[in-house]
């Protein structure tokens, strides 16, 4: 890459980020001031503005664009197990998959103006430094937000990984899908290669994004319904990767 096309990467990736910080602000203390009192329904449709507001200033800033593949169940709610590699699908899969409820480190619910917005859209934090603790809470709350007919986002890696790495597959998605007798919905994508986890410059290009078919868990055995969706995962991905 030549001097000047790094810089019109940094300009645009800049331009990007203070974008994405005055939509955060902006919606994190309107809904705060004015949804607070509403249903999660509702209060969550404007805080998700929010995030398609940041996919909007991707794809016009940036050049990022998506790419779908398969369909979202209809008239059901699920747990999604999600492919982690970047931000790009926190702010993405929080807006499409909605209404759902996303698990994410405890840590994050306390950052000034992003957290709140984590809790007014009912995130689940958990303790990731301590795995039983993480489990019981994914189940008892995951179970509350599936009862209460929204689904449960969960990125079974825990933390971000680069392209064409395999993390640990945590077990707690398939536990809370068949403690609570829905389906879980598989989700590969290759958004660490346009939205890299450890840098600042995001490249333009397309993110594909491939929603698999929904799994029963009727008598399932979480470890190994767990392996079936990790496999499914990483087969997508190294299939993206291959064509890209």
């Amino acid at each position: 890459m030549t001097f000047l096309a790094k810089s019109i990467l940094a300009f645009r990736s800049a331009l990007f980020f203070t974008s994405y910080v005055l939509i955060t602000l902006f919606i994190s203390v309107t809904g705060l001031l004015f949804t607070w009192f509403l249903p999660f329904h509702i209060r969550g449709r404007y805080f998700v503005l929010g995030n398609a507001a940041i996919i909007f200033m991707l794809r016009v800033v940036c050049g990022v664009k998506t790419e779908i593949r398969g369909e979202l169940p209809k008239h059901h709610v699920y747990v999604a197990m999600a492919k982690h590699q970047s931000q790009w699908e926190t702010f993405y899969l929080q807006w499409y998959l909605f209404p759902v409820a996303t698990v994410v480190k405890r840590e994050l619910l306390n950052i000034p103006f992003f957290g709140w917005a984590l809790r007014m859209v009912n995130a689940i934090g958990i303790d990731r430094s301590n795995p039983r603790a993480a489990m019981r809470q994914i189940t008892e709350q995951g179970l509350i937000r599936l009862r209460n007919n929204y689904s449960v986002l969960i990125f079974p890696e825990g933390t971000r990984t680069e392209p064409g790495v395999r993390g640990r597959y945590a077990r707690s998605g398939a536990s809370v899908a068949i403690a609570a007798g829905v389906p879980v919905l598989p989700i590969a994508h290759n958004g660490g290669l346009i939205w890299p986890a450890k840098s600042l410059l995001i490249r333009p290009g397309t993110v594909t994004l491939i929603i698999g078919e929904a799994i029963a868990t009727a008598g399932r055995d979480s470890k190994e319904l767990t392996l079936e969706v990790e496999n499914w995962i990483e087969d997508q991905c190294a299939l993206i990767h291959k064509a890209d």
